[in-house]
């Protein structure tokens, strides 16, 4: 965020570097560039330097490390992924709840949906694409990294199948806004 309510002239002193690079959305939004964060694991002697595209959550440490720990106690939504930190396993998570404040969408593999949302467009505090949107929005990141073409109306039977998954994990327990997923 170039201007999160302090003046530091980054705005005037950016040029043509795009902080976000090719994805949409920024700080705030549940779009990927303000969901998808870069996350490294290091530990000198027993990871291999290496990269993954894998799908991983700030909660899932607890477990990973838990297990490291040599403790059997698991969060309810952390997921043991000690062995794809340590560089022993490619796969990651098969879904994921995103937040973005207090609102919500699912990433189930190469696929995201964002709910229908009231509220604006763009945050006018900061300048940045929420994703907020009166209709369901459905992205293939594999084929769409920059979510530019929102495959909701031309794919429903993929939209029905993220809609249940994310009724199935969320419920509709602490909403921003009630929603009526179909």
């Amino acid at each position: 965020v170039l201007n999160d309510g302090y003046y530091d002239d980054a705005v005037e002193k950016i040029g043509d570097h795009t902080p976000w690079g090719p994805l949409r959305g920024g700080k705030y939004s549940l779009f990927e560039a303000g969901t998808r964060v870069p996350f490294i694991s290091y530990w000198k002697g027993k990871i291999q330097p290496r990269m993954s595209d894998a799908l991983i959550s700030q909660i899932d440490i607890f477990s990973s490390l838990a297990s490291l720990a040599g403790s059997d106690i698991q969060g309810t939504d952390s997921q043991n992924l000690l062995d794809l930190l340590m560089g022993k396993e490619q796969a990651g998570r098969d879904e994921l709840i995103l937040e973005a404040t207090s609102r919500t969408a699912l990433r189930k593999g190469d696929w995201v949906m964002i709910p229908p949302y009231k509220g604006p467009a763009v945050s006018e505090h900061v300048n940045i694409e929420l994703g907020n949107d009166k209709n369901y929005q459905l992205y293939h990141l594999k084929n769409d990294l920059g979510q530019q073409t929102n495959l909701a109306g031309s794919n429903p039977e993929k939209l029905q199948e993220m809609i249940e998954v994310f009724k199935e994990i969320r419920g509709d327990a602490g909403e921003a806004e009630p929603l009526e997923l179909k």
